[in-house]
């Protein structure tokens, strides 16, 4: 019982202590960060993956869409972070993870704690298993930024396979489909900052 008072006593002393010496907690942000980073799969891509038996695809809350004219689509939504497109600093946490089936091997690799990291110029994951995360593509092409009311947009016509990516996919998957540089499609991020 004497222990019991004791405690609530230091609990009651230190918290009186913070409040006087004007320690306060973080405010939260009454909107979190939302937008999106969409990566597409060019149909060229998509048809020489398809012949290797190579089928990426996001698992949710990411989704996919495979519009027949454009080849194939994932899109991966904004769950934090902090980036200003503009000045190309910080990165985005993205949710959802992305798997990459090889059907000839019958192996698989996914991809979790997606992320657009806006200062290297990269969109990477972690490897289930591992805590490393992996650079999977670079955006490249004619890039352009903008801004539009408080939504910041950074598109990028080209997306090519990371070095890293290609060597890590080969090596999981036993193929040797992947190729540094392969031109892989493309890359749009809109992002909308907490406030």
């Amino acid at each position: 019982m004497i222990r019991r008072t004791y405690l609530a006593l230091a609990v009651a002393a230190a918290s009186a202590l913070a409040l006087g010496m004007g320690v306060t907690t973080p405010a939260v942000a009454a909107t979190p960060a939302s937008g999106s980073v969409v990566v597409s799969e060019s149909n060229a891509y998509l048809q020489q993956a398809a012949s290797a038996g190579i089928v990426a695809m996001a698992l949710p809350p990411g989704t996919d869409s495979y519009p027949t004219a454009t080849g194939a689509s994932a899109s991966f939504p904004v769950a934090g972070g902090s980036a200003n497109l503009l000045q190309e600093t910080g990165s985005l946490q993205l949710g959802g993870s992305l798997l990459v089936v090889d059907a000839k091997t019958f192996r698989a690799v996914e991809f979790t704690q997606l992320a657009f990291d806006d200062f290297a110029g990269q969109f990477t994951g972690v490897p289930e298993g591992s805590s490393t995360p992996v650079p999977l593509l670079d955006p490249s092409g004619d890039l352009s930024v903008g801004v539009t009311g408080t939504t910041q947009n950074f598109t990028a016509s080209e997306a090519g396979l990371d070095p890293a990516a290609a060597q890590y996919l080969d090596a999981q998957l036993g193929t040797g489909f992947f190729v540094a540089g392969q031109a892989f499609g493309a890359l749009s991020v809109s992002y909308t900052p907490a406030s």
